[in-house]
């Protein structure tokens, strides 16, 4: 079970003591390669939210897999969630740790979501004026969902603008299904 508040702190112990000790770009890469490691692995996901396998265990696994390739602070702090029991908390910890960073950089995630992939110069318009709307650096995610027919739907921070032809089928079967115009003949 994920908990939030627990991920929150543990990332933000981390990105202060990383940005004490003026290394928060290091961290940030670690953390990158440790997030995609994961999300590759499953074998490793899976291993490390077990609670059958004995820390010692997950410890010797998560050394010889990392050990040279973390910089010791994100190192050390893994160590630290190891020892604790924490493992099933380090993807939601690494996301956490995204968030604080982009905040931090002024970075927004941007996820568009449309029927069929966007060519390359619809996405840098589409990128330039979101960072022209936002004063931020614009991290764009697209997700293509064939079920959307056409349009595309818009998500960043609370925001979300949905132009998407399903949409719209939606909204208009709901009027439908609401009026009360009856056929006189």
């Amino acid at each position: 079970m994920k908990n939030p508040k627990l991920s929150n702190r543990y990332a933000k112990a981390l990105f202060d003591f990383a940005g004490e000790n003026n290394q928060i770009e290091e961290v940030y890469g670690d953390l990158t390669l440790f997030a995609k490691t994961l999300k590759e692995n499953r074998e490793l996901q899976v291993l490390l939210r077990n609670p059958v396998v004995p820390c010692n265990q997950k410890h010797q696994i998560f050394e010889s897999v990392f050990t040279g390739a973390l910089h010791s602070i994100t190192y050390q702090f893994m160590d630290v969630l190891l020892k604790k029991h924490r493992e099933p908390a380090l993807d939601t910890i690494c996301e956490e740790f995204f968030k604080l960073y982009n905040q931090a950089h002024n970075i927004k995630t941007v996820t568009i979501s449309t029927a069929s992939p966007l060519s390359e110069p619809l996405k840098d318009k589409i990128v330039a004026m979101l960072a022209e709307q936002t004063h931020a650096t614009i991290d764009l995610r697209q997700i293509v969902d064939s079920d959307l027919i056409g349009g595309f739907v818009i998500k960043m921070d609370d925001y979300y603008l949905d132009s998407s032809i399903l949409s719209k089928i939606n909204k208009l079967k709901q009027e439908f299904s609401q009026n009360s115009f009856q056929v006189q003949f």
